[in-house]
């Protein structure tokens, strides 16, 4: 018997016909999967059984889906892929903005599915499992560390003095090097689902990050703005 560890998929859907394709699919592509027909149960299982990835109908029988996905986001950042007949920009906006990773609409191919859910988990491992943070605790850029052990920040061996909040930011970005974070993925990452999306608390805090770890704020080597659309701190490619 293998003792390969299966990565599992929760699939919640309550029309008999999709969830036996979806699990047929899923399994045959060599994940474990497991299921649930309503969103009571759903949210007993992602408690219990703490799955890799969910796939997510937004029509069931006792709560819509949106649902799910806030109050999942409330304590954990395990991938979302809904799977809805709801094709109109505004559901996918809005299940998106809730926290959903993806959003498939019916009808669709296994082979387009596997590939969302692929690039999901690879999504997930990179932000809970950083491997240049997992050495040490520690990721390090130019001459930028953030040490996720003794909760500080460094630039060329001296200690920056952030506040919570600021270093909170700074942690956040370090976890996702070279990928943009939303500012509303950030205010509701360090904030909870009910924070005000005002992006202008993040650029109060973020000016004076900048004034402490940057030689020349107004041209920054660390963390950079993409206009609109949020942050991104730089890469360590070494």
């Amino acid at each position: 018997m293998s003792n390969k560890v299966l990565q599992k998929i929760l699939i919640i859907e309550d029309d008999p016909g999709i969830l036996n394709y979806l699990k047929t699919t899923v399994d045959a592509a060599g994940y474990e999967t497991i299921t649930a027909t309503n969103g009571n149960l759903a949210l007993n299982m992602i408690t219990s059984h703490c799955p890799d990835c969910i796939l997510l109908d937004l029509g069931l029988p006792d709560m819509d889906g949106s649902d799910i996905i806030t109050s999942v986001r409330k304590w954990t950042l395990t991938p979302i892929i809904v799977i809805s007949a709801r094709n109109s920009e505004e559901n996918k906006a809005i299940a998106l903005d809730s926290g959903a990773d993806d959003y498939i609409t019916k009808p669709f191919g296994s082979i387009e599915l596997l590939a969302r859910i692929r690039t999901a988990l690879r999504h997930s491992l990179t932000r809970a499992e950083n491997k240049e943070i997992g050495i040490d605790g520690c990721y390090r850029v130019g001459e930028l560390e953030i040490d996720y052990k003794k909760l500080k920040v460094s630039v060329r061996g001296k200690d920056v003095h952030l506040t919570p909040n600021e270093f909170r930011i700074v942690a956040l970005l370090g976890k996702h090097p070279g990928r943009v974070l939303t500012y509303k993925s950030i205010l509701r990452e360090l904030w909870g689902p009910s924070a005000p999306m005002d992006n202008k608390i993040l650029r109060v805090h973020m000016a004076s990050i900048r004034r402490k770890i940057e030689d020349d704020p107004t041209n920054p080597k660390y963390i950079f703005t993409e206009v609109g659309v949020g942050y991104r701190i730089a890469e360590n490619t070494q």
